[in-house]
């Protein structure tokens, strides 16, 4: 079993916290990962592209000259597809682009993203992250404080009461903050550093979001039952709100 330290606002070790083997010590598989991430990229496409079949560009009605006695190629229409202005062959029309990738997937894949975490020393346990009032300049301190360079990505139990932390950390580039109960392994792979608070990670480890405890009163998580969202979308600053479960 793996043991982290945790650390204090300060950048202090204040007490260690073992991990649990079945989120922390998984097979990490990267054709696993990279098929999660890449239903998460497909589910967010639109799949409105479209383009005009020579059935759909109005003209070319006209045989554009008689079929012999000119010396050139025989034409139909001027709308054909190797005309300028005529219709395209074989273009995209609306399709629905997304993947399906069950639940067992989508934990397995989770749980790779964590190990390798931990694996390659990106992991940082703090004990509590709460701002009374959003302070981007505090916020900033508490990076310096923890040597936190890069694409930074902190976890929280769930959404603050007030919403001061995540306005605190907002503004800050290569900041994305995002919840335990709808954490993504995109936005695991592609961080720098990954920081949890103790509450987020007993979330992580499978206890409820409002049992782990925290500044927070209970709101509703986004259930990981029908969410698929490990798309790149935002991975700079944005607050994410959909991905798996590592229960």
């Amino acid at each position: 079993m793996a043991t982290v330290p945790v650390l204090d606002a300060a950048g202090k070790e204040v007490g260690s916290r073992d991990l649990s083997a079945e989120v922390f010590e998984a097979t990490v598989s990267v054709p696993l990962m990279h098929q999660v991430v890449l239903a998460g990229m497909a589910s967010i496409r639109r799949g409105t592209h479209k383009v005009k079949t020579r059935a759909e560009v109005s003209g070319g009605g006209r045989k554009p000259w008689r079929q012999k006695g000119t010396g050139r190629a025989r034409q139909g229409s001027t709308r054909s597809p190797q005309w300028t202005g005529g219709g395209v062959a074989h273009g995209p029309h609306p399709r629905d682009h997304s993947m399906r990738v069950n639940k067992k997937m989508r934990k397995g894949a989770l749980r790779g993203a964590l190990t390798d975490s931990l694996q390659s020393g990106k992991l940082v346990l703090i004990k509590d992250l709460i701002f009374t009032e959003p302070k981007t300049k505090q916020a900033a301190a508490l990076l310096d404080t923890l040597a936190l360079e890069g694409k930074v990505l902190i976890v929280l139990d769930q959404p603050t009461d007030t919403g001061a932390t995540e306005k605190s950390f907002r503004n800050l580039t290569g900041v994305r903050i995002a919840y335990a109960r709808s954490l993504g392994v995109y936005e695991l792979i592609a961080a720098d550093k990954v920081v949890l608070t103790e509450s987020a990670l007993a979330v992580v480890e499978g206890a409820p979001a409002e049992a782990a405890g925290g500044s927070s009163t209970p709101k509703s998580a986004p259930s990981t039952d029908d969410t698929v969202d490990d798309s790149p979308g935002g991975a700079d600053g944005a607050t994410n709100h959909a991905g798996g479960d590592a229960e």
